[in-house]
């Protein structure tokens, strides 16, 4: 199923990619960002490699991994917090929506609910569907869509990101979240998850995932809301 616009409205030029799973809630969610993308005239050779150089935040930090002070004071930490929420918030409502396209076809398996833009996605396999009728669904308060529970996120990221086909991702980011007090997400442990995190995009963005996930990791928290 397909939505004719994406949620989430960004800048142009900006990367914005969301991958989530849900059960009766929210299980694992996968989100890669960029402050803005350039795309190579010809592809090139070398293999993705995260380097600082360029402009705007790909001048800053260096090539460890490290995410540079600058990051927290300049809006770096808040832009990644809004895309974040806002995908949580797009995710949950499309969830919210689901209730009775579940209920009406009992045989239904899978559900993949997508937009025309390709911006995000909401995935939903026979275990997640099973749980999704036998759980009540929790509402947020004054809002059409699933409440999001409390969750652990891990952030990477590279200043610049470029990839084997020459595109350059300024800003890049990773993040992966899975609810409090879940070993794994999506109903599994870690293998799941990494396997769930490597197979979230295609193409030259699975490329950009590959790489983001050799970066240093930096954990957060967010309250469910």
């Amino acid at each position: 199923m397909e939505l004719p616009v994406s949620d989430v409205g960004t800048d142009d030029g900006v990367l914005l990619r969301w991958k989530a799973v849900f059960g009766s809630t929210l299980q694992s969610c996968v989100i890669l960002g960029g402050t803005r993308v350039d795309r190579a005239a010809a592809p090139a050779a070398a293999a993705a490699t995260a380097t600082a150089a360029g402009d705007n935040e790909a001048t800053q930090g260096d090539d460890t991994g490290s995410i540079p002070e600058s990051f927290y004071t300049n809006g770096g930490l808040k832009l990644r917090v809004v895309w974040t929420i806002s995908s949580l918030i797009a995710g949950a409502t499309r969830h919210y929506l689901l209730r009775e396209i579940v209920k009406e076809h009992p045989t239904l398996e899978q559900v993949a609910l997508t937009d025309a833009h390709g911006q995000g996605t909401l995935s939903m396999g026979r275990d997640q569907i099973r749980e999704f009728r036998d759980k009540p669904l929790a509402a947020a308060a004054a809002a059409n869509r699933t409440q999001v529970p409390a969750c652990n996120m891990k952030l990477r990221y590279a200043p610049m990101l470029e990839l084997s086909d020459g595109t350059r991702i300024q800003g890049a980011t990773l993040v992966v979240i899975k609810p409090v007090g879940e070993a794994g997400g999506i109903g599994g442990g870690r293998k799941e998850l990494d396997e769930f995190v490597a197979d979230a995009f295609d193409g030259p963005y699975r490329e950009a995932v590959s790489a983001l996930s050799k970066r240093r990791t930096y954990l957060l928290e967010m309250n469910g809301f």
